[in-house]
Parts: structure tokens; sequence; C-alpha cells
């Protein structure tokens, strides 16, 4: 009776498994919705433990924007000599892709450590030749969102357009298409949907948050309160 009984189990078990590999789904793993698996995120990259894509808190101005990627454009104004409008595609197609590990520093108290892929800004800047008098970049983003940060900070500290994390896209609520990867800023540098990168001479340029006394340098050393 034992033998019988223990035989019936492994049959069923057998049975179970046959089951789910001719369904083609593993045990454990998410579909969205079309029978299609969802891009796994990495949580290690050389050694080093990252964030989860979903270890951000919404505080969006307008909340999470949605992009027409079919119809999306990023411009390149301002002081150069060759304004320019790119698509998507145009943007990760064309340009050499860098990943880094960076570590997202929220006003609010908490961080989040994420493998970032993107392209340069300055590879961008460079087709689009700024202008000498050109000292500021000035990022638009679908929102409405502003901020600035010095010419002299995007190139010298290879300063990522990322639309990618953890090496899965850029989620919509994370800035798809793109996100800025403002290392050593606190996190209101860090604008979300891309739009518009626009060279200026106005070094007192003011952004949203910066508009509303949070400093303008928004050094990681020091109090993001002042101007």
């Amino acid at each position: 009776m034992r033998k019988i009984t223990s035989l019936a189990i492994t049959l069923a078990m057998l049975l179970s498994a046959l089951l789910l590999a001719l369904a083609g789904c593993p045990a454990g793993s998410e579909t969205n919705g079309n029978g299609v698996l969802d891009p796994a995120e990495v949580r290690e990259y050389q050694g080093e433990n990252l964030s989860s894509v979903n270890a951000f808190r919404e505080n969006s101005i307008k909340g999470p924007q949605h992009v027409d990627i079919e119809n999306y454009q990023l411009e390149i104004k301002g002081l150069v000599e060759n304004p320019a409008s790119y698509s998507y595609d145009e943007i990760i197609e064309g340009y050499q892709s860098y990943k880094k590990v960076v570590t997202l520093h929220c006003v609010e108290g908490w961080d989040a450590t994420i493998l970032w892929e993107g392209v340069l800004v300055s590879d961008l800047l460079a087709e689009a030749k700024p202008l000498p008098e050109a000292k500021v970049v000035i990022f638009h983003a679908y929102d409405g969102y502003t901020t600035s940060l010095p010419l002299d900070y995007i190139v010298d500290n290879d300063i990522l357009i990322a639309y990618m994390m953890n090496e899965i896209p850029l989620p919509p609520e994370r800035g798809f298409p793109f996100a800025l990867v403002a290392e050593s800023k606190w996190g209101y540098k860090w604008v979300k949907w891309i739009t518009t990168t626009e060279l200026s001479d106005d070094v007192d340029y003011r952004g949203y948050w910066e508009d509303r006394g949070f400093s303008n340098t928004a050094d990681l050393e020091e109090s993001f309160i002042g101007r």
C-alpha cells in the first residue's frame, strides 16, 4: 500500500512538472498579460548590490508621465551652432552607450543605488557645438519641470542621460524615455522625462525647486536649503 501511494505521488509530481513545461512559463515567473515574460532587472553588478527599480518614492510635480514615444523628440537648442532634434531610436542607436552604478540621494532622506545605462550628454552637445558664451545646461521635462547644471560639470563628470536602469528599459515612473543621472547632486537635479536640453549663459537660472528655495548647486556635501 505504501509503495502504491509513493508511486502515485511521484506520478503526480511528474505530471505537474510536465504541465508547467508545456505551458512555457516557469514557476515563479510573471507575465505582462500577453503571455510574454517581463524583463528581469539585475540586483548585483560587479560585486555591488543594487536597489530595486521600485525603491523610489513618487514625488514628481505632476505624477508619472507617459510619453508618446512615436512622436517624441529630444531637442538640443539655445547657444549652439547646430540646433538638433532626435527621436528616441536615433539617440540609443546613434551614440555610444555607457554604464555607471550611481546612487540617487533624495532630500526626503532615502536613496537608491542603480546601474544606469545611457549616452553622454557631452556627446549630444558636441554635435550641437556649444557657443563660447554657453555656461549652463537647462533641462526641460515633459511635465514642465526644469533644472540646470553648469556645462563644465556635465562635461567633466561624463554625465549620462539614461534609458536603462538595472538592465531593463526605464519605466515611465522613472522617467522614460530619458532621465538625467546627476551624480554627486541632490535628487531634484535628476530630471526625468527630458524633452529639451538648452544651452544658456544665464548662470543664475533657477529651476522648479531652486526657485522655491533649494540650493542651485545641489552638492551632496552641502545643505540643499539655501540660494
